[in-house]
C-alpha cells in the first residue's frame, strides 16, 4: 500500500506530459463505450485522447465531449481496413485501449490490430479472444468474470496465462484482482456499485492514461484498479444506489488528490 500511495503522490503531481491515449471501440449497438474510455483517460490526466470510430457512429461519438479528438474508419464495422489505421493512430499514442464496445468486429482484423501495435496496450472485452494468439508482453487484459473462459480454457489459470505471456490481468468482479507474473493481487477498494454498466470502460481508460503516463504495466493495474475503486466508494456516499458510470468518472481526479 505504501508504494502504491507514493505512485498515486507521483500521478497527482502531473507533469510537462501526461501521454496520449487512443482508443479503437464502440460500434451501432454500443457506440458509448469509447466516450467513456477516453473521459475516463482525460480525468486521469492525459494530455491528447482520440477515439477511431466506424464511420456510422463518428457524429454521435463527436458530439458526446468536446475534449475528446475523434477519428473513423469506412464501414459499419472494425476489419482488415482499420488495421493499418490502427498502427498510424498507435505512432500517435503513447498507450492504445482496444475492445471495448467492439461487437461484431472481424476477429482476425482485432488480432492483427493488436500484434501490429507497439505501444503498451489495454486490450478489452471482445478483443481478448482474439488477441491471445499474438505477443502479449506489452499488454494489461481488463475481462470481467464474464469474459475470463477463454484465458482460461487455453492456459489453465491467469497466473499461468500471465507467467507464460508476460501479460497483466485485471480481473473485475464482486473483488478486483490484479495478475502478473503468475502472481494474484486482491484490491482492496470499491463498492457493489461498480456493477453498474460503463465501469469496465472506466477501468480501461484509468489504466490506458497511466500507461500512457509512462507507468509500469503492473503498476498501472494495481492502481488503475484502486482509483476505480475509489472512485466508486466516492460517487456512492453521495448518490448510494442509483451511480451511474459517469459519476465514478467525475469523481477520478478527487481519488487521485
Amino acid at each position: 500500500m505504501v508504494r502504491l500511495q507514493r505512485t498515486l503522490s507521483n500521478v497527482s503531481e502531473g507533469g510537462n506530459d501526461n501521454g496520449r491515449v487512443g482508443i479503437v471501440g464502440g460500434s451501432i449497438e454500443y457506440p458509448n463505450q469509447p466516450v467513456l474510455v477516453g473521459r475516463a483517460a482525460l480525468r486521469t490526466g492525459s494530455d491528447h485522447v482520440r477515439a477511431f470510430v466506424a464511420d456510422p457512429i463518428y457524429e454521435v461519438v463527436a458530439s458526446h465531449d468536446p475534449n475528446l479528438l475523434v477519428d473513423r474508419y469506412a464501414g459499419e464495422q472494425f476489419e482488415a481496413s482499420a488495421v493499418e489505421r490502427t498502427r498510424e493512430l498507435s505512432d500517435w499514442a503513447d498507450a492504445l485501449v482496444i475492445g471495448p464496445g467492439l461487437v461484431d468486429a472481424d476477429p482476425v482484423a482485432l488480432r492483427d490490430a493488436v500484434d501490429a501495435v507497439d505501444v503498451p496496450t489495454v486490450v478489452d472485452a471482445l478483443a481478448i479472444e482474439p488477441a491471445l494468439d499474438v505477443d502479449l508482453s506489452n499488454t494489461v487484459l481488463t475481462p470481467s468474470s464474464a469474459e475470463v473462459d477463454p484465458i482460461r480454457e487455453s492456459y489453465g489459470s491467469l497466473e499461468a496465462f500471465s507467467a507464460e505471456t508476460g501479460a497483466v490481468v485485471t480481473l473485475t468482479g464482486d473483488v478486483d484482482e490484479i495478475i502478473g507474473d503468475g502472481e494474484r493481487i486482491r484490491n482492496e477498494t470499491g463498492t457493489s456499485a461498480l456493477t453498474v454498466a460503463g465501469t469496465g470502460d472506466t477501468l480501461a481508460g484509468i489504466v490506458g492514461s497511466l500507461l500512457g503516463q509512462g507507468m509500469d504495466r503492473a503498476e498501472a493495474a494495481e492502481l488503475g484498479t484502486w482509483v476505480l475503486g475509489k472512485t466508486g466508494e466516492l460517487a456512492t456516499a453521495e448518490y448510494g444506489p442509483g451511480v451511474v458510470a459517469t459519476d465514478v468518472i467525475d469523481r477520478i481526479p478527487d481519488a487521485i488528490r
